[in-house]
């Protein structure tokens, strides 16, 4: 009888140590409000409602006035953009966006995807919502939510959403096709902007969430880099039995924990010790301390828009031509680092000029400019650490662009992300890779949801 009963529990005792550690590692969901004043007592208002973009005549009178009034600073010798935008090349941008920029086209392309607001939790919601034109018999798309960063917008997704959702007629491989949800983060584009503080990355993967619920979804993959790489991460946290895959181009740099330290010091000689692989030494070493450098180089409007968002934020809603070269520079270095060589900073040799002015408008005739920078401050701190120790468990697929801010090796990655079934290396492309490389994204995006719907991964 005591052998029975002493047994029953260190039974019960295992069960019980089984169930709280798989309780602690879902990340709690919570639940806000970010409206204006109190919660009222009402239930909220879930309709869908259809939206289009639309500017008046004045706002784009008013835009040219200021865009004639800009004042430029005259850049050093031979600085190219070593002290950030050059002036001189800003000149023909802000010339460009003043006399030759279409606007009204831009806005008709915009609108060429079926767009909508809905409000969860207080506010509102904007999204891109587009199904694939025709499924065979027997056919079902798959829900992708695909969440953008900054300084980003929905239209870095414009040109991968007709490969995902029409993948045959792009010679696109896989047989999946996707029925994609890009929403605007709240305080970004047309998403309404939080009227309270503590909107972190965990409550804008609850609205998500919510949204991908109210969309009638139980189950879908996230896509995302930047900030849509936290977001997407915190959802598969707080709903891992929602998301059926996440795949992303960007990851955090990991908690230096002794591992990490180490690998950094030792790594080149003993990679396999740290479970580097040849191309991670080739990427870490010998140029590790000219990677910290560039890391610090490259985080300034990090520390800013952490500390005193407002601040800076204020000046560059007031004025056009500088919204555009604080926008427009991370658009040069973080697609590659070697365009500060050059005066134009390389950004035609990625994109069109109507591409990055797009842009560049969405953030100007929403004034939103001020609300996404905040969101750094609010995902500073202690609400980063916090979230931190939940590891994700759902399958995980990464993207790692050449050119991306810092290189992050799968031996680090997946001290976070315990489930990687994809890890590639793609031949070219830096952070906006949906934007600047949409073809390879794709590719990989289906790749990674290949083996997820077969399985091939450890459970």
């Amino acid at each position: 009888m005591l052998f029975e009963t002493l047994l029953a529990m260190v039974l019960g005792t295992v069960i019980y140590l089984f169930l709280t550690k798989k309780k602690e590692e879902v990340l709690p969901m919570g639940d806000g409000w970010w409206g204006k004043g109190q919660k009222p007592d009402a239930e909220e208002d879930e309709t869908i409602h259809p939206f289009k973009v639309e500017t008046s005549e004045a706002d784009i009178i008013y835009l040219h006035r200021r865009l004639d009034e800009a004042r430029y600073a005259e850049p050093l010798e031979d600085s190219y953009f070593h002290y950030g935008f050059n002036s001189t090349y800003l000149k023909k941008v802000v010339s460009y966006w003043r006399n030759h920029f279409n606007w009204k086209k831009q806005v008709e392309i915009l609108n060429k995807f079926p767009q909508f607001k809905t409000k969860i939790e207080g506010i509102d919601v904007h999204f891109v919502h587009v199904k694939p034109s025709h499924l065979l018999e027997g056919q079902s798309a798959k829900p992708l939510l695909m969440v953008h960063g900054w300084p980003g917008s929905f239209y870095e997704f414009y040109k991968i959403i007709p490969l995902l959702t029409d993948p045959a007629s792009h010679c696109l491989k896989g047989g999946h096709i996707f029925e994609i949800i890009a929403p605007s983060i709240p305080g970004y584009g047309f998403s309404e902007a939080p009227n309270k503080k503590g909107f972190d990355g965990v409550c804008a993967a609850r609205v998500f969430y919510k949204l991908m619920r109210r969309l009638g979804f139980h189950e879908f993959y996230i896509q995302g880099g930047d900030w849509g790489s936290l977001i997407g991460t915190n959802l598969a946290r707080i709903a891992p039995s929602h998301v059926k895959g996440l795949h992303l181009n960007f990851v955090a740099l990991p908690s230096m924990r002794c591992k990490v330290l180490l690998s950094v010091l030792l790594g080149k000689y003993l990679p396999r010790l740290f479970g580097f692989k040849p191309k991670d030494v080739e990427r870490l070493f010998p140029f590790m301390p000219k990677v910290l450098i560039t890391l610090l180089m490259e985080s300034g409007y990090f520390h800013i828009q952490a500390t005193k968002p407002d601040t800076a934020g204020c000046g560059l809603n007031d004025s056009p031509m500088g919204l555009a070269a604080y926008i427009l520079e991370k658009f040069s270095t973080w697609t590659d680092p070697s365009f500060q060589q050059l005066e134009d900073g390389g950004l035609e040799k990625k994109f069109s000029l109507d591409d990055l002015l797009t842009n560049v408008m969405i953030y100007w005739v929403s004034g939103c400019i001020v609300p996404s920078m905040r969101f750094y401050k609010e995902n500073s701190g202690k609400s980063m650490k916090k979230h931190e120790k939940f590891p994700v468990h759902v399958p995980t697929g990464i993207a790692s662009f050449p050119h991306e801010i810092i290189y992050i090796p799968q031996a680090w990655v997946q001290q976070k992300y315990v489930n990687i079934i994809s890890f590639n290396y793609m031949p070219r492309g830096g952070h906006f890779a949906a934007f600047e490389e949409p073809e390879l994204l794709a590719g990989d995006v289906v790749q990674f949801v290949e083996k997820v719907e077969k399985g091939n991964f450890a459970k």
